[in-house]
Parts: structure tokens; C-alpha cells; sequence
């Protein structure tokens, strides 16, 4: 593992290279709602039926995603008066999406609109026609070979459809459609303010924080900070926090709002988020704090199984388990993924008796192109580069194992790969406050735009303690050629020595204690 040495200009000139290809846009630079294929044809169609009194039934999905493409729409219709019943599928009970299992709940209405999920859903579009329920989908997903029958699909992955950026997020259409919706019924609503909201899916579903994305995350970030929803400020108040960043929604907002979903049923995140005073919404916050805190207790028992049970003679690991929580799998295999340095995927038994689950990748594996293969074996099978979602009968295990490694091995995946997130070998002499301030104008941070990592070699440790009520963090004094910095490593069973020499991968912080800013060292790897 060899770095080159960086230097500040260095690193300013890495992050500027980021940007090359479409610059810093602005909310100025949205392109217009009608670049959607389908937009105006759907728009037309809902301003009918709101003007016709007909029954509109909204379906959203139960990731941050859909909880808050879900919220966007039902906050529109409230502003204009207008009734919009909606339903967020239940993970164990429901499926995914516009599932057939929802049909009986649709029935009787004159419209039915997806967020965030639809385009998949083949059979249940089918007999929605039947039904004679129009039906609307918006979605962001691969659009499959045969796409469903629907009155007007919204989706910027469609061949025909003249949006220019392919990788935005549900809430971002969703946000698109009630701004084309606002023009056509001329109701005139504010609807700025709900970037904030759509920034937390752009965050919470990965995209990348490029072009119109880091636009509205930047601008959204603002408007969160001067919301006035109960939720946000319930969530600001509970966080003690004065001003959000990207950070704080990918690590504290968004797992707390994914939790309902994957350990109960996430119509309560969207419940939370439509609080109308701030009691209410202090005491939804409380029932979601306490989902994530089930949630983390799972996953950790599961997480501790899963690497007892990993073989590590392959090169992607396929780990099966009984009676694992099918709401915390995909979270467990980004914990091994990390673990072991490999791509994982954590299945486990569902009701049916078919074994359901989730994969995360590691580093450069495009994971997606290496199972998309195996899908004679598979039954469900869905995602992107990084992640995926799979299920399949117990008999084809083994085989989709040895498939999926040997394509893993054709694609020539070595192990030795440098992490292209490190920008460089960094100097503890080139760490100061104008370092922090240079990178500080290229947030918010993410994915395709992640925050700087850099590695330090010939390290000593000055000084180590442990933190956490489990002592399951530490906290170090590390030295280079006389020069000191603080640094936290999260989450470790390892003992370390007083005097020991290491190399160390690390993001720079500010960590504002006592009204006292220092920069930190928020370690990943000690070697």
C-alpha cells in the first residue's frame, strides 16, 4: 500500500478535479419538471381528478426515500386543501413497492400514485387497469426489459425521457411533480422550503452529491437549519445540535427515520415527519429512537453470528443465517463488508421458507454486474454498483455462491487496490485550521463526493485511552516527528501500546467540546 505525499494546493486541486465535468450548479440550474417524460401527461391527469373530487390513494416505500417522497406529497396536498390517503407498504407483511398484496386496499379508488417504487411492479399495474384504477408512477430504479402498464411512468432512467441527470432520488421527483403540479393549479405554495426534506432522501438513498444533487443538498441543509416542522426541530433539539450538516443527517437522522421501517412498520416515520406541533413530534421521535435502539442491538448480535459463520476462503461472502432480522441484513452486511474487506451478502430464512437478503460491496467490485449473472438462480433480484437486494430457494445456495465468486474472479478484483478515497500521504505538520476551512467549501460531503481520507506513516502513539460505556472506542495521542494530533478510533476490540509506531487512515475534523474548537483525528484503520 503505497501513497504519494499531498501537499494542501494538492489536495484543494484533487477536489476541484471532482467537479469538472458539470461545475457548482445552483437552484438556479434545475432543469425544468416538463424535461420528465410523462410529467405534464401526469400532471394533467391528477389536476382532473382533484378537480373532480376523485379518490386519490398515494404508495410510498419504507426506506428515508420513500417515507419522505410519501411526506412531500401528503404536505403538498394538505397545503391546497385537497385529500390524499396514503399507504407505506409493511416490509414483512407487504413486499416491496406496488406489490399485488396492496390491490385489495386500492380498490375503490379513482387514481393510485406511486413514490419512490412502481416500475417494477408489473403484475400489480395489471391489475390496477383491471380495476380501472389509473394508475402513476414515479420512480428513479432501472426501468426493467417489459415495464408495467401505467396512465404515465415518471422516471429519469427511461430510453425517451429528456432529463439530463440519471442518478437522482424518489423525494427528488416527487419535489419535481408537486412543482409541476403547483404551476398547473396555479395554487401558488411556497415549495422551496421542501428541499430540506428532499435533501434528507438525497443523503439517506446514496446519490451521488454531484450536479443538481449537491445543489439541493447544500441549499436543503440551509433550509433544514431554519425550518420551522415540529420534526426538525424535535430531531435538532434531541441532536443539541445548532446547525446541520450532511454527516449528521447520513449517521444520525437518517438510520433513526429507517428504523421504524425495518423493525415495525415506517408509516410512523412519515407520521413523525407530518407532526403538526412540537409535542407530538418529541413523542413520535421517542418511539423511532427506540426502533434504532432494537435495531442496533439486532444487528450487533446478528453482525457477531455473520463473521463466525463467514468463509473466508472466498472472495465474496454468502452468509446464511435462521431466524436473522430480515430489517437489519443489509446493514450487517456493510459491517462484515467493512470487517473482512470483501463483498458480503446476509441471507436469511423468510416465511415462505426462501432465503431473503441484502449484499454491500467493497471497494471498486461493481456488485450488481457480478450477480446480474447468477439470476437463473434467483427469484428476486434488484440494486446498483454498491448495493443489492436478493432472494432465492435454499437448494440454489451453494451454486449461486460458486457463481457469483467465479464472476467475481473474471473480473480481475485484486486485493492490493489502493482505497481511491485517500487522497495522499499527509504530513501531521500540513494539519491546521486552513486545511479544514479549504475542504470545508467542497461539502457537503458523500457519496461520489466523499470526504477527504488521508494516510500518516511512522506514527507513534503518544498516548491511548478508552472510551464508551462498553470501552468499545478509543482515544489517542499520536505523534510525527514531534508534532502531536488527537484522534478517536470508533468501535474496536484491539489493544494498542504506548510507544507502538503504526500508519493510520483518517479523516480531519472539528470537534467542538466546551466551547473549545480542536481538530480530531477520526481514525478507520491503524496498521
Amino acid at each position: 500500500m503505497s501513497y504519494l505525499n499531498i501537499t494542501p494546493r494538492e489536495i484543494q486541486k484533487k477536489l476541484e478535479e471532482r467537479f469538472f465535468i458539470n461545475g457548482f450548479l445552483s437552484l438556479a440550474d434545475l432543469p425544468k419538471p416538463s424535461t420528465f417524460k410523462d410529467m405534464e401527461r401526469a400532471t394533467t391527469r391528477i389536476v382532473r381528478a382533484i378537480n373532480n373530487n376523485e379518490k386519490i390513494m398515494l404508495i410510498g416505500d419504507y426506506d428515508v426515500d420513500g417515507v419522505t417522497s410519501t411526506t412531500l406529497m401528503k404536505m403538498f396536498f394538505n397545503e391546497i386543501g385537497v385529500e390524499l390517503d396514503w399507504i407505506i407498504p409493511n416490509r414483512f407483511r407487504d413486499g416491496y413497492g406496488l406489490s399485488p398484496n396492496l390491490i385489495p386496499r386500492v380498490e375503490g379508488y379513482d387514481l393510485v400514485i406511486t413514490v419512490d417504487n412502481g416500475i417494477s411492479a408489473v403484475y400489480a399495474s395489471k391489475l390496477c387497469k383491471e380495476k380501472n384504477i389509473d394508475l402513476i408512477i414515479t420512480d428513479h430504479h432501472i426501468v426493467p426489459a417489459t415495464p408495467p402498464e401505467a396512465y404515465a411512468i415518471i422516471n429519469q432512467k427511461q430510453e425517451d425521457c429528456t432529463f439530463p441527470y440519471s442518478e437522482v432520488c424518489g423525494a427528488q421527483i416527487a419535489w419535481y411533480l408537486i412543482a409541476s403540479l403547483n404551476g398547473a393549479l396555479k395554487s401558488e405554495i411556497d415549495i422551496k422550503p421542501y428541499i430540506g426534506l428532499a435533501s434528507i432522501a438525497i443523503i439517506a438513498d446514496m446519490m451521488p452529491l454531484q450536479h443538481i444533487n449537491r445543489a439541493m443538498v447544500k441549499a436543503g441543509l440551509k433550509l433544514l437549519n431554519r425550518s420551522k416542522l415540529p420534526a426538525i426541530k424535535a430531531f435538532m433539539e434531541k441532536l443539541d445540535k445548532v446547525i446541520l450538516n450532511a454527516e449528521d443527517i447520513g449517521f444520525q437522522i437518517a438510520p433513526v427515520l429507517n428504523s421504524a421501517g425495518r423493525m415495525d412498520d415506517a408509516k410512523w416515520s412519515v407520521e413523525f415527519l407530518l407532526s403538526e406541533n412540537i409535542y407530538d413530534a418529541k413523542i413520535r421521535l421517542e418511539r423511532l429512537i427506540e426502533f434504532n435502539n432494537s435495531r442496533k442491538v439486532i444487528e450487533q448480535q446478528i453482525t457477531d453470528e455473520a463473521i463466525k459463520k463467514a468463509n473466508l476462503n472466498d472472495e465474496v461472502l454468502v452468509i446464511k443465517g435462521e431466524n436473522w432480522h430480515e430489517g437489519v441484513v443489509g446493514i450487517v452486511s456493510a459491517r462484515v463488508s467493512r470487517r473482512f474487506e470483501k463483498p458480503t451478502i446476509i441471507l436469511t430464512k423468510s416465511e415462505n421458507k426462501e432465503l431473503k437478503g441484502s449484499g454491500r460491496s467493497f471497494n471498486i467490485c461493481n456488485l450488481f454486474k457480478i450477480t446480474e449473472p447468477c439470476r437463473p438462480l434467483l427469484h428476486k433480484f434488484g440494486g446498483h454498483h454498491s448495493a443489492i437486494g436478493l432472494s432465492l430457494a435454499t437448494e440454489n445456495l451453494e451454486s449461486f455462491r460458486e457463481e457469483i465468486n467465479k464472476n467475481y474472479k473474471k473480473e480481475n478484483y485484486t486485493k492490493n487496490l489502493i482505497d481511491p478515497d485517500i487522497l495522499g500521504e499527509l504530513s501531521f505538520s500540513d494539519i491546521d485550521f486552513n486545511l479544514i476551512n479549504m475542504m470545508k467549501s467542497y461539502e457537503p460531503y458523500g457519496q461520489e463526493n466523499p470526504r477527504p481520507k488521508f494516510i500518516s506513516s511512522n506514527v507513534i502513539i503518544e498516548d491511548v485511552k478508552d472510551m464508551g460505556k462498553e470501552k468499545e472506542h478509543r482515544r489517542f495521542i499520536f505523534s510525527q516527528n514531534g508534532i502531536t494530533q488527537q484522534g478517536v478510533l470508533f468501535k474496536t476490540k484491539e489493544i494498542f501500546h504506548i510507544g507502538e509506531k503504526a500508519t493510520i487512515i483518517y479523516e480531519i475534523n472539528e470537534n467542538h467540546f466546551n466551547n473549545r474548537v480542536t481538530l480530531q483525528l477520526m481514525i478507520e484503520k491503524i496498521i
